[in-house]
């Protein structure tokens, strides 16, 4: 099976090529994309081409996915893979898009028995052995610190061996007790800076759960990574070992060349 995934993609990297219009449009409107350089961007190119070839993007509430859509989502979901591969994005096949944001049921019954049912707006899920489901909307949305499909997708690189718990397995030569002992102190921090009423340089909803930690702090790594490192520099470094990138890194090389240094 290996073998003839393997021969697939080969196959289809040799029949398949995105528009280079609209592959330039693409990477245009995401400033945390067009800071890579032409080596990154030519093998993000070919992971969006995969990905795009195994997995299923389903319009939902009137929206019709066209191929800007389905470039859009394919290329900023495959960043966090850029250096990992699509096999970190095995176990599911589709991808829903909703033109803004949409509304799922939830249910939970107390320790006395009684049932509660709501409705949350959502922005983006990702549900465990199932379906990421995106709002178009907020893809639009995304700037520095803020970006639904890069959350959604980390959270399926979490649910790779199992249920999202916010410490996905670190490679083999990363020090695993280090990786753990950061993620945990990092989301405990942000809890008690948060309970102390103090205010924070990323978003409250990391808060929520080691899970959404993980998820809001690769955002905060790729779309505003020189804040990362500076705020939390052990985090970044873990980051960094984790995902193989050093996005801050990127961003300085592109703005020393702005500047003619």
């Amino acid at each position: 099976m290996p073998l003839l995934k393997s021969w697939r993609r080969k196959r289809r990297l040799e029949r398949v090529a995105i528009d280079p219009a609209l592959w330039q449009r693409v990477i245009g409107a995401y400033e945390f994309l067009s800071d890579l350089d032409e080596g990154e961007r030519a093998r993000l190119h070919d992971l969006a081409v995969l990905f795009l070839g195994e997995k299923e993007l389903h319009g939902a509430g009137g929206l019709t996915i066209t191929d800007e859509i389905a470039v859009a989502i394919a290329a900023q979901a495959c960043l966090p893979i850029l250096e990992l591969g699509l096999d970190y994005y095995e176990g599911f096949v589709g991808i829903v898009v909703y033109p803004g944001q949409f509304q799922v049921s939830r249910s939970e019954l107390d320790e006395d028995g009684v049932l509660h049912e709501w409705g949350d707006e959502l922005s983006g899920e990702a549900m465990p052995g199932g379906p990421v489901v995106l709002s178009w909307q907020d893809i639009g949305l995304a700037g520095a610190g803020y970006n639904v499909v890069i959350h959604e997708f980390a959270h399926k690189i979490d649910m790779l061996h199992g249920d999202a718990d916010g410490y996905p397995a670190p490679h083999a030569g990363m020090d695993a007790e280090r990786w753990y002992r950061v993620l945990e102190e990092g989301y405990e921090r942000l809890c008690r800076q948060l309970d102390a009423g103090e205010e924070t340089a990323f978003d409250e909803y990391a808060a929520e759960h080691p899970a959404e930690y993980f998820a809001v702090m690769s955002e905060a790594f790729f779309t505003d990574p020189i804040l990362l490192r500076d705020e939390l520099p052990e985090l970044y470094a873990e980051l960094a070992l984790f995902y193989r990138q050093d996005p801050a890194a990127r961003l300085e090389r592109v703005e020393r060349a702005k500047a003619g240094l």
